[in-house]
């Protein structure tokens, strides 16, 4: 199998491509722009592997695009390239629409250029793995959980633009054909993961004996996937999803945000103690402007028809999460000290006029 991987070189994408070149044997292609959440570092262990190819691009560049698709011949396209992060997201929105929304629009154009060319046993082999994200759905009531058929509702800027993209890849199925998938994850945690979300922000700043911050009660809940997992279930939907359709990928694991500090506080106080436990490092501050209560996924869909299932628990999972950060200081030091310190993202100035934010969105 011959794929592009776009994003290959962040989080979610470079796991993915450790796998397929790795453990599948697959030919990869990874499209990567190299933005500040890319580290071509996490791919160390499969960059001199004769299946695998890198090139540095920007998803919004036709021309770049056009031409990764006639120099590499794929069968398919797995499509992660994205910014990510929320808290980013409001104050530099420009930049997720541009990436999230154009640059999705640019690929796909690229592809069905592509794909319609091909022979036609190819061209019924070809697959557009379109990889989104949960948040799209908007927030839950307590006990419910997204499913595939749960109404959009994006509430930041960061999940208006994967939603945008999302109604992108299912209008260039039904106007043109091109044989799309989708899926919906909800929140990734593992090794390799940049030190601004979540688990590797508090893990660090625990290390370190800085606070960790917590946004409002810490009462938030986010349904946990091991990235492992995570890209098992994107090669099971690309190989044998029905095209046109959405898939769900979830862990079983909702859990309140301020449960999953304190779980890494105490794994890594068993592990490293040192004096008082990390648990009285919890700093509770300001919560994030439109903060989603509650994201849960329910991945029956996937486990029945396609017989994927999350194979870490969120406590195996954290366990090996902690334990790579520990044993891997090489990978996120240098990112500690010279791209991200941790430091506070997404609050706008009290004085913010409008002009500004126009600005800001640009």
């Amino acid at each position: 199998m011959r794929v592009i991987i776009t994003g290959g070189a962040g989080f979610i994408g470079s796991a993915l491509v450790r796998y397929l070149v790795r453990d599948r044997g697959w030919e990869v292609l990874n499209v990567d722009k190299l933005t500040y959440a890319a580290n071509l570092q996490s791919l160390a262990s499969v960059s001199d592997r004769l299946n695998y190819r890198f090139v540095q691009a920007d998803i919004t560049d036709m021309a770049a695009m056009r031409q990764s698709f006639a120099d590499f011949r794929p069968d398919g396209v797995m499509h992660l390239a994205a910014e990510s992060h929320v808290d980013r997201s409001i104050s530099s929105s420009g930049e997720f629409i541009k990436t999230n929304v154009l640059g999705t629009h640019v690929l796909l154009e690229a592809a069905r250029h592509y794909w319609r060319d091909l022979s036609a046993p190819r061209r019924a082999a070809f697959r557009f793995l379109h990889v989104s994200t949960d948040e799209v759905f908007g927030t839950l009531d307590e006990n419910e959980f997204f499913a595939e058929t749960t109404a959009y509702d994006p509430r930041s800027p960061y999940s208006a633009s994967k939603a945008s993209s999302d109604h992108l890849v299912s209008a260039w199925r039904e106007t043109f054909g091109l044989p799309t998938l989708i899926t919906n994850c909800s929140n990734n945690y593992g090794p390799f993961h940049f030190p601004e979300k979540l688990i590797p922000l508090i893990l660090l700043n625990a290390l370190e004996k800085k606070p960790l911050p917590v946004y409002g009660d810490g009462r938030q809940v986010r349904d946990w996937l091991y990235v492992e997992d995570h890209v098992k279930a994107l090669t099971t939907v690309f190989e044998r999803g029905r095209i046109g359709e959405t898939y769900n990928v979830g862990g079983r694991a909702p859990m309140e945000n301020l449960t999953v500090v304190e779980r890494v506080c105490d794994l890594l106080d068993a592990r490293m103690p040192d004096g008082e436990p990390r648990r009285s490092l919890i700093t509770f501050v300001t919560d994030r402007p439109g903060h989603d209560r509650r994201y849960a996924i329910d991945p029956t869909k996937i486990e029945t028809e396609l017989g994927w299932c999350a194979e870490k628990t969120f406590e195996t999972g954290i366990a090996a999460t902690v334990d790579w950060y520990l044993n891997n200081a090489w990978w996120w030091q240098p990112l500690r000290e010279n791209v991200y310190s941790g430091t506070r993202l997404g609050l706008l100035p009290k004085s913010t006029t409008a002009d500004e934010l126009a600005e800001n969105s640009v």
